[in-house]
């Protein structure tokens, strides 16, 4: 009951600022090949490796990936640089 409340509260947030919301066809996951690559990345590369307690260590761990992702880890596609350090560069 609380996903109806939630999508429906999205589709509102969308309106009102003239957002067009887009779906994949159900049994479709190629059609979001970015989401499905990035759950499959945090399946494989560290849910199935570490042993989780709470909720809240998931997050604080997924927190703490995605801030070494965006600002440690170099990206050779980009010149070797993290992409934060890219940005000021591509503005």
């Amino acid at each position: 009951m609380s996903e109806i409340r939630e999508s429906g509260a999205l589709r509102d947030w969308a309106v009102r600022r003239g957002v067009v919301l887009q779906f994949i066809q159900p049994g479709k996951p190629q059609q979001n090949a970015y989401i499905e690559r990035h759950n499959k990345t945090v399946r494989y590369d560290w849910l199935a490796h570490y042993l989780f307690e709470t909720v809240a260590e998931v997050q604080q761990y997924a927190t703490q990936r995605l801030w070494s992702y965006n600002n440690e880890r170099p990206n050779t596609v980009i010149g070797g640089v993290p992409p934060k350090q890219k940005m000021p560069i591509a503005t």
